[in-house]
Order: C-alpha cells, then structure tokens, then sequence
C-alpha cells in the first residue's frame, strides 16, 4: 500500500471539489472566497476524508461519492481550524505553514469563511450526487451535526476551553479529546458504513478502530506540540504548555504516551482482522497515525 499516493490522489480530488464550490462569483464575496480557499486547498493531512474513502472501499461504494462524503467532513475540519486560531480562541498565526486566515485576511473574513464551510459541508452532504439514496443522505447529514457539535467537536473545544490551567487526569483528557478530535475522526470512518448501508449493529468493529486511531492520532499531535519541529509541523509548537493545556503527555509522559499510541494502533488494526487486503488503506491510516512529524 503506497499511502503516500493515496494522501495525494484523495487530496487532489478534494481540492478540486474545493475549487469548484469556492470559485469567485465577481464580486463583494471574492475577499470571502479567496480566505476559504488560502485555508483548504493544497494543505493538510486529509486524514479524515481519506478515512471515509478506506471504509467506503470495504463495501463497495463508488470512490467519487466517497470523495464528496469526505469533502464534506473535511469542510467541518477547516471550518474548526479557522476558528480555532481565531484570538478569541488560540489566538494562532501560522496553519499548515502559512498564515492563518485571520491573520492574512482579516477577523471578519476568517469568522464567515468558517460560518460558510460548515453550510457548504452540509450542502454537499445533503446533494444527490453524494448518494442516490435519500434516506442515506439523511443519515449522513444527522451523523454529522452530532459529530460536528456541542456532543461532539465543539463540545470538545468548550471542554478545552474550560480545562485551561486546570489540573486533569488520564479520564478527563480522553474524554476532552474523543469528542474535540476523535467525534469526527469516528464519524469519517462510519460515513463509509453508512454510505455502504451496513446496519447499525455491524459497525461497532469499524467504531472501535476509529476510536483507537483518533486518540493515537492525539497523542502523535500532542507529542509534535511537546518535542515536534515547528518546521516540519508548519504551525507553532510548544503552546499547549504555555497555554497550562493538559494532554497526554504532560499526564502520561513522553514515553508512555508513545508507548500508548502503539498499543492504541495494534487495537485499531485487531478490529480489522476478518478483512483482507481491501483493509490496506486502514492499515496504513493507523500506522501514519503515529508515524507523523505533522
């Protein structure tokens, strides 16, 4: 499995997706456009639509429709990075190696480009050409608000937040990071469930390596912010312990939270045992999970 290949392929099919929605309309809107397109195109892992490609894969469903499912997602990701770094929240200045939106763009321009991702996931979650199957779409749509809101991501980051030069054990840091990460992380991998009309009760296997690979996914990004190349990382290293964050590190160590983040991976793979080589991509996912200096 050439994962490097696959990051690329699936990130310039979303790019391209990218492109056609952000396109400029000629006019007072193009300052808007022109901020959602410095934050989504040609940067990041695009670790979650490349998740929903993988599940997807396992049961058949056409990689275009995956591709627009995991867009989708990755719209809601972008949405939360630009208002992440906002100064209200991190107060950032560098994503992905360039500056972040408010920062090029402006306070106003970066609050409406991430208003405007999260009503373009929904939009291209909700279209025909995601899925023809209606009561599908529905569930994809209703999976993602859950995902995406206050029992989900940004509940997360409220309980981040609030968490700030507090003192907080291994439950609680889990607990922050599974809704504020490891939600739409979970949710990437059961899009492709839910596009290949696998029941409920079949997905608790693919929930398991979803939940395995989004905390050692954490704790990979919590180990690059404890001891990472701001360089290689392309954004700012080191702030969660000035900010008093706790994470996985400052609560097990560096060398317990690398040592949990293999045993994490080992988990997620386990639950991919009855399947055979069209599990690759999977595999590969959780392995990069940790295996990553960005």
């Amino acid at each position: 499995m050439d994962l490097g290949s696959e990051i690329r392929r699936v990130g310039d099919a979303v790019d391209q997706l990218f492109q056609h929605y952000l396109a400029d309309r000629g006019d007072g809107r193009d300052h808007l456009f022109a901020a959602m397109r410095h934050a989504a195109i040609g940067g990041g892992k695009r670790l979650r639509p490349l998740l929903t490609v993988a599940s997807a894969r396992l049961f058949g469903v056409d990689e275009a429709r995956a591709i627009r499912a995991g867009a989708a997602i990755e719209a809601i990701h972008v949405y939360s990075l630009i208002h992440d770094d906002l100064p209200c929240m991190d107060d950032d200045d560098l994503r992905r190696g360039k500056p972040t939106v408010h920062k090029a763009y402006g306070e106003a321009a970066a609050v409406l480009a991430g208003d405007s991702f999260h009503a373009i996931a929904f939009e291209i979650m909700a279209e025909a050409a995601t899925h023809e199957d209606p009561f599908v779409r529905s569930e994809l749509v209703l999976e993602l608000a859950r995902a995406s809101g206050p029992d989900g991501m940004a509940g997360g980051q409220m309980l981040d937040l609030a968490a700030e030069g507090q003192q907080s054990d291994l439950a609680a840091v889990t607990r922050l990071q599974q809704l504020k990460t490891g939600a739409l992380i979970e949710y990437a991998v059961e899009a492709g469930t839910i596009m290949g009309r696998l029941p409920e009760e079949g997905r608790t296997r693919y929930r398991g390596y979803a939940r395995n690979i989004g905390l050692a996914f954490q704790i990979a990004d919590d180990l690059i912010d404890h001891a990472g190349d701001e360089a290689a990382a392309g954004k700012r290293v080191g702030k969660d312990a000035a900010a008093g964050k706790a994470t996985f590190v400052s609560v097990l160590g560096e060398e317990r939270a690398r040592a949990q983040a293999g045993i994490l991976v080992d988990q997620a793979i386990e639950h991919l045992h009855d399947h055979g080589a069209e599990a690759d991509l999977l595999r590969a996912i959780a392995r990069f999970a940790i295996n990553r200096d960005r």
